[in-house]
């Protein structure tokens, strides 16, 4: 009586079992760093695309700084035009009342 094919099965089912846990394990490490990577390179284009709408939004600040000097220069010269246009109607009231005192 023989007794020896028998662990032979069992050896080689447990390195079978071993093989398939370790290929399973395997698996489940690359997809998780698939997965990490995926992740990685979609933090790296998400930081890009911050980092693009941020100088665009740099570049309409400037725009918008210098739309407001702009509008200053333009204020000023407008209240210089208004000070001018009141000093000749007042000159102008003056002249109509001169003017009237004489034709009498």
């Amino acid at each position: 009586m023989m007794a020896a094919p028998e662990p032979q099965p069992r050896y080689g089912q447990s390195v079978k079992g071993l093989l398939s846990e370790k290929v399973s394990t395997c698996t489940t490490d690359v997809i998780a760093l698939t997965k990490q990577i995926l992740k990685g390179s979609r933090s790296s284009e998400l930081l890009g695309q911050a980092a693009r709408n941020m100088v665009m939004q740099e570049d309409s600040i400037l725009h918008s700084e210098d739309s407001l000097r702009k509008m200053s220069i333009i204020t000023t010269h407008l209240q210089y035009q208004q000070e001018a246009i009141q000093k000749n109607v007042e000159l102008s009231t003056n002249l109509q009342d001169q003017l009237k005192h004489l034709l009498k």
